[in-house]
């Protein structure tokens, strides 16, 4: 009983805590989901320590960011997708080379250990797609051009970010395997096309079987199903659980509207994706920044994760103009969970130090935090407005 009620009072203070300050930047013009990360921050061990993340807490979590990109993918028809393939290889690309390059190259030049060099640079390379989907839906873009090359190369970006990382890690233990890199490499990629050319096809065969089903909401109860299944098996294979997540939305995608899938599925992603962002922030421990000398190598360590992305991600995507090659470089900027999985993995592999955890950790972290307002900033101003001021202007104009 005393366990569950502390549960009770962490899923009490994140739900409606995160809530909160995500009303009050909504009132200030500002994206919702950095209110629930600032609330995180807040209540966590840093601050208040009124909430201490542990792993029922971090599960629910991760069914936030499942469902959060579930819903996204719902609303993405796989052809849509398509349409922008080469665009969205050629921002992951770069906007893998390019802040790799510049993390390991200014960690050498101020004299740190070559692995640890690697891994910093490695952290610097993947985007969290989960940070930008959330805006993206706020703002009701999801339909652009430029919301499908972001989540397009974002898949892509993972699968790039997977590879890196396990060289890296190889390089942690003195060798590479180019036999199992290659094997992992085949399944990331070959899984990813697989349900992005024939998930709608095969889903559309079991139409007739689902029709024939007496369950109750049938169509959503297997469409969760097939979200956690490929969940599992991007896992398995080495990725994020979110891009399988992602993945089975669109295969979804084409038959959403006629099962109401997304209706079903938006108030479960509601309710469980601001424990994914609340625990984000109560994971950043702000007294670890105060040793000597590490601000000054995590305010540039960020600020070339901007630029970086930017850079990269905004040269691969000049073809679509300057205004859609920033919005893009931007909403490739947030590392989040990305970024903390790496700085894990770099420490329980003992080839990074604390401070650089620290550095790593940071980073993410403040990328998380500046994107979203930039993010909106840049967005087209008539999708920036809220629903309520369209409607009033539109009421006013009648």
């Amino acid at each position: 009983m005393e366990h569950s009620g502390r549960l009770l009072i962490d899923l009490f203070l994140m739900f409606a805590g995160g809530k909160a300050l995500a009303e009050i930047f909504e009132r200030l013009r500002q994206p919702a989901v950095v209110g629930e990360l600032l609330a995180g921050v807040l209540l966590g061990p840093s601050v208040l320590a009124l909430i201490r993340p542990n792993e029922l807490t971090e599960g629910l979590a991760e069914m936030g960011a499942i469902f959060l990109l579930f819903t996204v993918g719902l609303e993405i028809k796989p052809r849509d997708l398509l349409q922008v393939g080469g665009i969205a290889t050629l921002v992951a690309m770069l906007g893998v080379a390019i802040p790799f390059v510049m993390g390991f190259v200014y960690m050498r030049v101020i004299d740190h250990a070559l692995v640890e060099s690697i891994f910093v640079g490695a952290a610097m390379v993947a985007t969290s797609v989960g940070i930008t989907a959330r805006v993206l839906a706020d703002v009701g873009v999801l339909s652009t051009r430029v919301a499908r090359v972001i989540l397009g190369a974002a898949v892509i970006d993972d699968i790039l970010g997977m590879i890196v990382l396990a060289v890296v890690s190889s390089l942690s233990e003195g060798r590479v395997n180019y036999l199992s890199l290659a094997i992992v490499t085949g399944e990331a990629v070959g899984f990813s096309l697989l349900v992005i050319f024939f998930g709608s096809h095969v889903v559309g065969r079991l139409r007739p079987a689902v029709a024939k089903l007496r369950a109750r909401n049938s169509a959503f109860v297997l469409a969760v199903i097939l979200c956690l299944g490929l969940s599992l098996a991007s896992l398995y294979i080495g990725m994020a659980a979110i891009i399988g997540a992602f993945l089975a939305g669109l295969a979804l995608a084409d038959y959403s509207e006629q099962y109401g899938l997304q209706q079903n599925a938006r108030p479960i992603m509601e309710f469980l994706a601001p424990f994914f962002f609340v625990l984000l922030g109560a994971e950043v421990d702000l007294r670890t920044v105060y040793q000597p000398g590490l601000l000054g190598i995590i305010a540039v360590i960020s600020t070339l994760a901007v630029v970086s992305k930017l850079m990269g991600c905004g040269l691969g995507a000049w073809p679509l103009g300057f205004k859609d090659a920033v919005r893009i470089g931007v909403g490739m900027v947030p590392r989040g969970e990305v970024g903390l999985i790496v700085a894990g993995v770099g420490l329980r592999l003992h080839t990074i130090s604390e401070a650089i955890y620290t550095v790593v950790i940071s980073m993410s972290i403040v990328t998380t935090i500046v994107a979203p307002p930039f993010l909106r900033l840049v967005l087209p101003r008539e999708a920036s407005q809220p629903a309520a001021e369209v409607a009033a202007e539109v009421a006013k104009d009648g």
